[in-house]
This record gives C-alpha cells, structure tokens and sequence, in this order.
C-alpha cells in the first residue's frame, strides 16, 4: 500500500462511467420494469453504492476511504445503450477513482445479472474515470471525443 499518510486531506470526487448493450427486448423489459428479478435499476444502484463503499476489500492494497457521497445514475444513450454513472466523494489524503469505477462496475454487472434470463449476449463495455478534482494533480477531465 503506498503510503500517504503525510500528504494533506483535500475535498476530492471522482465519476466513471460504464455501458451495457443489449438486445432490443432486453431494453423493453428494463424500461417496462418486466424482470422476473424485480426492479434492475433499484438493484444495480444499491449494488453500485455498496460497492464504492467496500472497494478497499475488492481492489487489494486501495486505501479503505470514508466516503461522503456516492450515487449511480442510468441514462439512454442510443438504441440497446444503457449508460451508467457512478460518482464518488470524500475528503482524505487519495482520491475516490477507484470508488467510482468499481460502482459503474457492480452497477453493470448487476444490469447483467438482473436481465441474463432474456439475454446471455449483454455486453458490458468502457468502463472508465470521465473525471476527477482533487489532491495534487487537480482537475482532470476524459476526452470525451474517442481519443486518449
């Protein structure tokens, strides 16, 4: 683990992002809320958010953070295209990116989970850090026009 113990605490947040495509049915019953699971959005946020909080015990040698906020959002982005957000808050002496990319993470593969029984060809695609402030490195936002 590497040690941060002398740097300063400052206010730092973190978003991921994650996609899921599916089978055209697939998002029908998402939308209609037809799962025989149940809800997969309530699912997949909850699963997110405990995921963000339990990070340091997934991802060996990440610091165990106390966390002030977390939150997963869905949105439509295209045809079969579930976007998940998930973003993370705290204030310590590391940043939250790993927090938020292991919620988006959870958050997909629980939206997997929840709808396998009408569709094994879901993908889970781009899992990714779109943003973060904080620390000593600042500000730092993706490109989100496709190139690194």
């Amino acid at each position: 683990m590497v040690d941060v113990s002398a740097k300063p605490a400052t206010a730092r947040i973190a978003r991921a992002r994650a996609l899921v495509r599916m089978a055209p049915a697939t998002e029908a019953a998402l939308r209609a809320a037809t799962l025989g699971k149940g809800d997969a959005f309530a699912a997949a946020q909850i699963a997110g958010i405990m995921a963000a909080k339990n990070t340091a015990a997934l991802i060996p040698l990440a610091h165990a953070l106390p966390l002030g906020h977390a939150d997963v959002t869905f949105a439509w982005t295209a045809p079969g295209v579930l976007q998940i957000e998930a973003s993370a808050a705290t204030s310590a002496q590391t940043g939250v990116e790993m927090e938020a990319m292991v919620a988006a993470s959870i958050a997909a593969l629980t939206i997997y989970d929840m709808a396998k029984a009408l569709d094994n060809g879901i993908t889970i695609e781009s899992v990714r850090l779109i943003e973060k402030t904080g620390g000593k490195s600042g500000h730092w936002r993706a490109d989100e026009s496709g190139s690194r």
